[in-house]
Parts: structure tokens; sequence; C-alpha cells
């Protein structure tokens, strides 16, 4: 192919993920441009695919010259003012059907902007989960925007997409800035499964007193069952893996106890709070993970080993299982939330479906979700999930309570209880909350004997 000869899409950035979705839509029989400043990020697509035919050009305005129009730009540059930077050199070059699609991790509010500044051609953001391998063989794709911008770039993103027996990993997500709003709430349902399975490490090891290949063992039989996907399976591996400095001791054992964090994990929780939807999961992982950050006061106010517990892994299993359904309920309702403030039009049991593979919170339990979201589930998820919490109940009550009484760290699971508990008591402590508010602000309260009229009292005794 000469190089003025027209490539069906263009690549801007060629770092690690866009040189990888580049090989991947090659591979998919795309002829590709594409562009990075560097020079070497260039040369190394060319070398890394030497089979396939690249152009990739030295600045943007000749990369856009050599697309098919109307044209096809997908842009994976890191989120924020270089995604600006970005569309402000390709504009002067796009035409009217022109498709750009932000590939990276913005945050969706900037996509919301950058969709309603687009002139003359359609903007759209696209989460994209699987990492540098899943963007090589397939990723979970999560586009969102104008419909007419998916449509065009259907045949080439279900090229590329990972393919479970549901079909491919991606789908229009909604309008707007649905599909990073989607990617979003991926990211914070995977901070939870991450936070859980690693106190149920914590717990194997330090309460159970269970030898790293032992808790691998066990943690390799629970991915035989509902617990089987991604996270849990490399959690298995991880235990597995022996230090090469010194092969006597498990390489887990040398790692700095402080999580790193990209913030969207904290953008899910800000989400949250401004939809009113309660994840108080993913909220308690994402403060372990900023607590984690403290290590010279957790060192200084460290209380040394804590004691063993009698659990079974059995039971620990279950706590386990109903907090990582937690985790997901709560991600859908958040979906649910947002889709109804903002009218996007998010078809969760379609999430579900595209997370089934490629990307990093597939699992098992995502053909249960797409059953329960194939039918009118009621307002809240968990209402419709009486039959899968209540075996695991019992097992969820014993881990969180013999983990606290000993000081061991649960604290997803012991949040994801506690919004069980409250999902399923009848009459909990807002009666006292709105006493309180009536007598110091007059906000009133209504009674139980009549709920639709608001009443005040003095509150005197």
């Amino acid at each position: 192919m000469s190089d003025e000869a027209k490539r069906d899409i263009g690549v801007v950035g060629l770092g690690v993920m866009g040189r990888n979705l580049a090989r991947n839509l090659a591979r998919g029989g795309y002829s590709v441009a594409g562009y990075d400043p560097n020079e070497e990020a260039r040369s190394g697509l060319r070398d890394v695919e030497p089979g396939h035919d690249f152009a990739t050009p030295g600045d943007l305005a000749s990369m856009v010259a050599l697309l098919e129009p109307p044209r096809r730009i997908l842009v994976m540059v890191p989120a924020g003012p270089i995604v600006d930077s970005v569309l402000k050199e390709l504009e002067p070059h796009l035409d009217d059907g022109d498709v750009v699609i932000d590939g990276g991790n913005s945050a969706w509010q900037d996509t919301m902007r950058r969709e309603k500044g687009a002139e003359g051609y359609h903007f759209l953001g696209m989460g994209v989960s699987g990492g540098a391998q899943g963007a090589l063989v397939g990723p979970s794709m999560m586009p969102g925007g104008p419909k007419a911008g998916w449509e065009r770039l259907r045949p080439l993103l279900e090229s590329m997409a990972a393919t479970s027996d549901h079909g491919p990993c991606v789908t229009w997500c909604g309008k707007g800035p649905a599909g990073h709003f989607v990617k979003m709430t991926h990211n914070g349902i995977e901070y939870g499964i991450m936070q859980i399975l690693g106190e149920a490490v914590l717990l194997m090891k330090r309460a159970l007193g269970l030898s790293a290949d032992d808790a691998a063992a066990r943690m390799s039989e629970w991915n035989d069952g509902a617990l089987g996907g991604y996270l849990t399976e490399i959690t298995a591996d991880i235990l597995r893996v022996r230090d090469p400095e010194d092969p006597s001791r498990p390489l887990l054992e040398q790692v700095l106890d402080v999580a790193g964090q990209k913030g969207t994990g904290r953008w899910t929780v800000i989400a949250a709070v401004e939809l009113g939807i309660p994840v108080p999961t993913i909220a308690a992982a994402v403060d372990a993970r900023a607590l984690s950050s403290f290590k010279g006061i957790r060192e200084t106010l460290a209380t040394g080993e804590r004691s063993s517990i009698a659990l079974s892994t059995d039971d620990l299993r279950d706590a386990v299982t109903a907090s990582v359904l937690a985790s997901y309920a709560q991600g859908f309702d958040l979906l649910r939330g947002a889709d109804e403030e903002h009218g996007w039009s998010i078809d969760r049991k379609e999430v579900a479906r595209i997370w089934t593979a490629g990307c990093i919170i597939r699992s098992k339990m995502l053909d249960r979700f797409m059953a329960i979201l194939g039918g009118a589930e009621g307002p809240m998820l968990a209402s419709a999930m009486t039959d899968d919490f209540a075996p695991l109940t019992s097992g969820w009550r014993k881990t969180v309570a013999a983990a606290s009484a000993a000081g061991h760290l649960v604290p997803a699971m012991s949040a994801s209880l506690t919004w069980w508990e409250q999902l399923t008591t009848e009459v909990g402590t807002a009666r006292v909350i709105q006493a309180q508010r009536d007598r110091f602000g007059h906000h009133t309260f209504r009674r139980v004997t009549d709920p639709e009229v608001p009443v005040h009292d003095d509150w005197q005794p």
C-alpha cells in the first residue's frame, strides 16, 4: 500500500495502549494510519508488526489527509488537557460526518463538554478495559455519544473487541458522556472487588494461618465456583509467585503496602454522592487506598499482630461472594441513577453483557446480572437479589464479626454487609435522625399513621 493510499482509521497516540489497539485493528484487516509526536513511538508501531503496512506521518494534518472520508480517528492520549490540545489541532482538518473518539480514561464531565463543543463532526467518549494485552487481543469497549458516530465505528470496534458467549464485548452505551461514565463505574466496581479479595488474602494468611500456597489453592477453588473471574484468577497467581531475590518467600510479602489510584474510583464515589446512590463497598475501597498512603502514621500507631480467629474458609468464601455481588449491584444502581438523572439511554443488561469478556471485572457473576437486568428488578438491584444474598448472609456475618473482634481489616466486607443489613431492616435509624432534624431545624417529620402530611413538634420532654 502506498503512503498516499487512503487508510480506514487513524490512531493518535502510540503509547502501549494506542499501539496495541492499532495492531489489533490491522490484524482485523483494517488499514491504519498512526500518529505520535515521538518518532520512536511511530517507528515502534512499524517495527512491532512488520507484516502490516502502517502509515506513520510526522504530523496530525498529514495523518488526517491519509484517511478515507468520512474519517474515523481514535485518540489514545492521557486524560486531561492533552485531549483538548489534540482536538484543537485536529478540528481545522475535520469535515462533516467525521468521527473522533476519545479512548482514554477521561472524566465524563470533560467528555460532555467536548461533545457539546464539537462542530461539524461526531465526538464520542469510549472507555477501554483489559489493559495492554486486552488492547491487542480483544478488550471490552464502552463507547457513548452520537449514535450515528457509533454506527460508523461499529464494524471496526466489533472486530477489535473481545468475544464471549454473548457476542462482541462492545456496544453503544448511551448518549453524551455515557461511555466514559460506564467505564468510570466499571473501575469503581473494580476497586471494590480488588479490596474484597485483598481482605480475603489478609484473613487467610494472618487470621486463619494459611501459607501463601494454601491461600492460593483456596483462591483457585473459589475461582472454579461462583467467584470465578479474572481478578480472582490473578489473585491466586500472585500468591504463588516467589521472590526472585529469595525464592524461599512469596514476592507478595515484599510489596510495599501503599496502593496507588488514578482517580476513577474517587470519581465514582463523587458521582454516587451527587446522585444520592449508596455505593458503600466502592467508597470503603477508595478510603482503604487513601489510608494506605499514610504509611508513616500507620507504622507509628501499629499495635502488632492481630490474633487468629475461628472461621471456616467456607464462611469466608460466602462473605467474599456476597461482598463482590454488592460491589456489582451498587455499580449497576449508579448507572440507573445516572440514566434517570441525565436521560442517557444506558442499557444496563447490555453493559453487563460487554463486561463478560475482555475487561478487568469479567466474571461468572455477570451472567446472573444479565438475567436480573433483563427483567423488572425494581428501584434498587438488590431488591431482586434476595435469593442470591440469603444463603450467604450467615457466613458473611460470621466473617465480619470475627475479623472485627480480632482487629483484622475488612472495611469493604463490613461496608457491604452494613449496606445489605440496612436494605433488609424495616425500621432503622432514620426516625431518630428525622426527630433530631425537626428539633434543631424545624425540618418536620411524617407520622407512621399519616405519611403524606409533614408535621412539626418542639420535641420538649
